[in-house]
């Protein structure tokens, strides 16, 4: 069977899936349909016509497109038509959640699967609240029972709301910490460090140079043209301490 004819075809079970549907399940669902070809359809020959899909799809003349989001394809309405579509649903649909709901939510994404005692333990405070707003939004789940743990806790992980919500195909896909931080931004001080004294420069906003200088007895001296160092146990007469 041509590409051509397979296209149609796909698009149809994506429009018509009520979850996303993966490369090979496609290619199953497509070979039950044609069982009386002698030769299946191959996951390869699938995947191609599923190129053909996006690219048809990725037209200007489309509100929507073919995406692989929440573990599988799916039709999703592009970017600038959001807005509009989230009128069909309201307040609810626009409802974002709270600044603590967000925060488990994190820590779920990146720690999962997690207790709610290891949730609190890094928020500080209760997050009973928050755990069961999610579960209602079906934005994490119940994954099991930590055994290890005494009296054997709950530990919750992202669902697949929570992937399609947001895009990605498993919990893999999220940012790296390193890339949300940027360790660029926090320059450590260069200290160079001579025989008789410790140098510690630094760069102010000005970006002028500005030279501290640490005696060998811990003293913090200015940094003068004409300033000559002396030595702290001739002015108070005290040896100065091991």
């Amino acid at each position: 069977m041509e590409i051509s004819n397979i296209i149609p075809h796909i698009e149809a079970l994506i429009f018509a899936s009520d979850k996303p549907l993966t490369s090979m399940e496609i290619t199953e669902l497509i070979n039950n349909a044609f069982g009386f070809m002698d030769e299946k359809l191959t996951l390869e020959q699938i995947q191609t016509a599923i190129e053909g899909v996006i690219e048809k799809y990725n037209s200007e003349f489309y509100p929507f497109e073919i995406r692989e989001s929440g573990g599988g394809w799916q039709f999703l309405t592009k970017k600038d038509y959001h807005k509009t579509v989230a009128q069909l649903n309201g307040e609810k649909f626009l409802k974002r959640l709270s600044t603590a709901a967000l925060e488990t939510l994190a820590i779920i994404a990146y720690k999962q699967p997690v207790t709610k005692g290891e949730i609190e333990a890094i928020r500080g405070v209760s997050s009973d609240y928050s755990i069961q707003k999610l579960l209602e939004k079906e934005l994490i789940v119940i994954t099991g029972r930590n055994e290890e743990m005494p009296g054997k806790p709950l530990v919750y992980g992202t669902s697949k709301s929570f992937m399609d919500y947001f895009g990605i195909n498993s919990p893999d896909d999220l940012p790296k910490l390193k890339e949300v931080f940027n360790e660029a931004l926090v320059e450590p001080t260069v200290i160079n460090h001579q025989p008789e004294e410790l140098v510690v420069e630094e760069t102010s906003i000005e970006e002028s140079e500005s030279v501290l200088i640490v005696s060998e007895y811990g003293e913090l001296l200015e940094n003068n043209d004409n300033h000559t160092e002396e030595n702290p146990s001739e002015e108070s007469g005290d040896e100065p301490k091991e």
